[in-house]
């Protein structure tokens, strides 16, 4: 059986408040022990959130990483010294690092080989602009993504991928995919891992990363393959992300 995960994506938002208030919320919470939950807060929160987190369900994430072990790479950080404060995740490949800071394919897979060798959990984020929706490219796209990094993997190191599907049109434009769009993507992916190795395929988590919010988050999470959530906006209202937390429990 699939554990859920949620995880909360800050971007470059939220405050040395914020953290603790999601630490001293998430210390009270009562929240199933089947599930997962992170919080991938900026960079410079990491040691504030290690210690504010301790003694919660709270798991440590990452926003991005750098492939190279170290070096000049003025303002970049490596996965050890992710691994350094504790964190489990990381996103690799998230729709704005792939549009705002050109980060292709390839540059996507090393961050996963990187994340991979120090023992942490990427987050492999893939999905399609509106553009491509309307081209009726959705799967092509999503699956090639999917594909270029999963080609490359050896068979260990894709059980310990996550896939979020994000479908770019639907991030932060007050849009969602319907759970059902949602699920056909899901199933495609789905199917795609299939080709690798059924038993693989079958226990993968599949998040959904398109604007999940209290309101949709119990429709969206009640699909087949969807095992989770990557949350935006709602990750950074205590409440909000605690209702979708307890939607997947």
């Amino acid at each position: 059986m699939r554990v859920p995960l949620i995880a909360g994506n800050w971007k470059m938002n939220g405050s040395l408040a914020l953290v603790e208030q999601f630490g001293q919320a998430f210390g009270k919470a009562a929240l199933s022990s089947s599930m997962d939950v992170a919080i991938l807060p900026p960079l410079p929160y990491l040691a504030a959130a290690q210690t504010a987190f301790e003694k919660t369900p709270l798991r440590l994430g990452a926003q991005t990483v750098n492939p190279e072990l170290s070096g000049a790479y003025t303002g970049e950080v490596s996965a050890s010294m992710l691994a350094e404060f504790g964190v489990h995740y990381v996103l690799v490949g998230h729709s704005e690092r792939r549009s705002l800071y050109h980060e292709d394919d390839s540059a996507v897979l090393a961050r996963a080989q990187a994340v991979l060798s120090e023992g942490l959990t990427p987050i492999l984020c893939v999905g399609e602009t509106l553009a491509e929706r309307d081209e009726e490219r959705t799967e092509t796209v999503v699956l090639n993504q999917v594909k270029t990094v999963f080609d490359t993997l050896d068979a260990q190191q894709r059980q310990h991928v996550v896939i979020a599907y994000e479908p770019v049109w639907a991030i932060g434009t007050g849009r969602t995919a319907t759970p059902e769009q949602a699920q056909a993507v899901h199933a495609a992916i789905r199917d795609c891992l299939a080709d690798y190795d059924e038993q693989m395929a079958s226990t993968l988590r599949l998040l959904y990363g398109g604007s999940m919010k209290r309101e949709n988050a119990a429709e969206l999470l009640a699909q087949p393959d969807i095992d989770g959530g990557l949350i935006g906006g709602a990750s950074l209202k205590v409440d909000d992300f605690l209702a979708i937390c307890q939607s997947a429990g």
